[in-house]
């Protein structure tokens, strides 16, 4: 395969520089209120780059609005169209105005101003298909590997995981990393047991400082909350610990040195590797689970911007994203043909001695060459554009430094 560098296609050129893969508008509901009337736009538009995304809450929430605003100025996002009821703490005429500063189209409506449901519905259809013709005068620009940021987290995890399907992921991330490109990977508490082997890759002493700090809050938060990341599906697949499953979860991060910790809705500050950090601050340990399922962790890594994310599941999961391509990827064969619709990549030929891992990493960046160039991943062929926005608590940035002895 030629060097990754000499592979080019046309993006969209996004107002802050940033280059798009896809041409979305995403149709944003700011109160569980409001959800039909969003949904129902969008499902009687039938257009595959209109998505949806909401927040239920109410009451104030910092970290849903700034997830909300971080998937606004996604590059993937051309407009917006927000849906409220007029009683909610969250605005759909801020939601808009920050979508026009970003230099996105954007509409919004209250409900309860547009005369109810069917008139609320109907606004949307006629503005939103405005902006689908509009969408297609955006501007393009030249994108290759070095303008992508890839995500990657891994559910229903068997014993293939750590075997295929996150070596195989973690072989990418390298060649993407070796090239000027940019990688994240989640789930610090499915690295348990891996303190020193997390440190060791840190860039520098900043980095060390905060992965450290980040594997001892996940740890204490699994502690307070009486729960590790693994399940009986992990059980039944072959895994038997916490610490082996870690073992297989860790290695989709490759081998390159980690830049630093980033937290949810917070862009990666150079390229390079990342890990992300989407568990509760101290303060808020008690509340909920860390991630209450696949989606939330893979809206987790759109909102850092990635273009696409990966998803690694031996036993097979059927989900999509909003707003970011899901390419879901096995290493298990038997899954892999059972469920052939769902699955985009099989890693499993790795273990039956068919392909090596630097044939499967060159076919899986072929995948994703395709997929940047237009080509649909199956979870965007089935209509799948699962999402999770959840209440949760998280400051910005890290909040204090760490004992690295501890």
């Amino acid at each position: 395969m030629a060097d990754i560098r000499d592979y080019t296609w046309m993006g969209y050129l996004r107002k802050d520089g940033r280059l798009g893969i896809r041409n979305k508008v995403l149709v944003i509901y700011t109160v569980e209120c409001s959800s039909f009337v969003a949904k129902e736009i969008a499902n009687r538009l039938k257009h595959n780059d209109v998505d949806v995304v909401g927040f239920s809450g109410c009451t104030d929430n910092d970290y849903a609005v700034r997830m909300l605003l971080a998937l606004i100025r996604h590059p993937n996002i051309g407009g917006i169209y927000a849906v409220g009821l007029g009683c909610e703490y969250n605005q759909p005429s801020i939601l808009a105005q920050k979508a026009g500063e970003a230099g996105k189209l954007s509409g919004w409506e209250y409900i309860q101003e547009a005369g109810g449901t069917e008139k609320a519905i109907q606004n949307g259809i006629e503005k939103i298909t405005k902006m689908l013709e509009d969408l297609k005068n955006t501007k393009r620009a030249c994108m290759g590997f070095k303008d992508l940021i890839i995500g990657a987290e891994c559910g229903g995890s068997d014993y293939t995981s750590g075997l295929a399907g996150n070596v195989v992921v973690g072989s990418f991330f390298d060649s993407i990393v070796d090239w000027g490109g940019t990688c994240i990977f989640e789930e610090i508490v499915e690295a348990v047991g891996l303190r020193d082997l997390l440190l060791s890759r840190a860039v520098n002493d900043q980095a060390r400082w905060d992965l450290a700090y980040t594997y001892d809050k996940a740890l204490q938060y699994c502690k307070d909350v009486r729960q590790y990341s693994v399940s009986p599906g992990n059980f039944a697949g072959g895994l038997t610990t916490i610490e082996e499953k870690s073992m297989g979860a860790v290695i989709k991060s490759g081998s390159r040195p980690i830049n630093g910790v980033i937290k949810v809705s917070q862009l990666p500050p150079t390229k390079g590797l990342w890990l992300l950090d989407s568990t509760p601050d101290p303060h808020w340990m008690g509340f909920g689970y860390t991630n209450p399922n696949d989606n939330e962790g893979l809206m987790d890594l759109v909102a850092c911007g990635s273009h696409i994310a990966f998803l690694v599941t031996g036993r097979g999961n059927v989900v999509g994203s909003a707003v970011a391509p899901v390419i879901k990827i096995t290493g298990n064969t038997a899954t892999y043909n059972h469920m052939m619709g769902d699955m985009d990549f099989n890693a499993g030929t790795m273990l039956s001695g068919q392909e090596n891992l630097h044939s499967l990493t060159n076919r899986l960046i072929s995948m994703v060459l395709g997929v940047c160039k237009g080509e649909l991943t199956n979870a965007e062929k089935l209509g799948h554009k699962e999402y999770f926005i959840p209440y949760k608590y998280q400051t910005p940035k890290l909040e204090k430094r760490c004992d690295l002895n501890g």
